[in-house]
């Protein structure tokens, strides 16, 4: 995802939140491994219907996971039904 840097911005806001909201600020930032900034302008964007990074072809989507898991399986991909179906013989 990219997101504004400080030299990005045109116009700060600060805002007062209800320490309920705050909290589950704190949380959703931490989840996400985001800045609290981040996780409000994400959230506004979504709320306020304007395109993200996160928007786009399902493929720009996932592009980071592509090739980043090994299921220590040379050939699941050519012989992905064997395995699928193996799989489902033993309740796995």
């Amino acid at each position: 995802m990219q997101f504004m840097s400080s030299r990005d911005a045109t116009a700060q806001l600060t805002v007062r939140l209800p320490s309920d909201l705050n909290h589950a600020l704190k949380g959703a930032a931490r989840q996400m491994q985001r800045k609290r900034s981040d996780v409000v302008r994400i959230a506004l964007r979504q709320y306020l219907g304007l395109a993200s990074a996160t928007q786009g072809r399902p493929l720009e989507r996932v592009r980071g996971l592509i090739g980043s898991l090994e299921s220590g399986i040379p050939n699941l991909a050519e012989q992905h039904r064997k395995f699928i179906l193996e799989s489902l013989k033993h309740g796995r």
